[in-house]
């Protein structure tokens, strides 16, 4: 169960760590814009762009994981398979944000695939 709830905070975390880059690629074009952030990351290209997609995602992809992690947990189906299912979702979140900013496409897809069969097995778990 701990293992599964640790991933849930790394999933829920992943979000804001992922906007370090963002940040860093708006800093470099011109400052970081706190008055009109959105505005400033639509101008974005290249790396910039790339991160800012990466750190959107996250949010998604968070929005996949967060009911199956609840649900095996709620149900307590917390065995070594969802354990194995939770890690590999962070784990493939993970590789997923390095891909994006190193533009490799087809290692990104990948990794989102295993990420989101990871979501999807997590749920499938919780049904009696």
């Amino acid at each position: 169960m701990t293992i599964i709830i640790i991933c849930l905070f790394i999933a829920t975390a992943m979000p804001i760590i992922a906007k370090a880059p963002l940040a860093i690629a708006m800093n470099k074009a011109g400052g970081y814009d706190n008055r009109n952030p959105r505005e400033q990351q639509k101008s974005l290209t290249g790396f910039g762009a790339r991160a800012k997609a990466a750190h959107e995602n996250c949010f998604e992809a968070l929005i996949m994981f967060t009911p199956g992690a609840l649900l095996v947990l709620i149900t307590n189906n917390t065995g070594q398979l969802a354990e194995y299912f939770a890690i590999g979702f962070v784990v493939s979140r993970i590789v997923y944000l390095f891909a994006y900013y190193a533009d490799k496409h087809l290692l990104r897809s990948c990794s989102w695939g295993i990420g989101f069969i990871s979501s999807l097995a997590l749920i499938c778990l919780a049904i009696p």
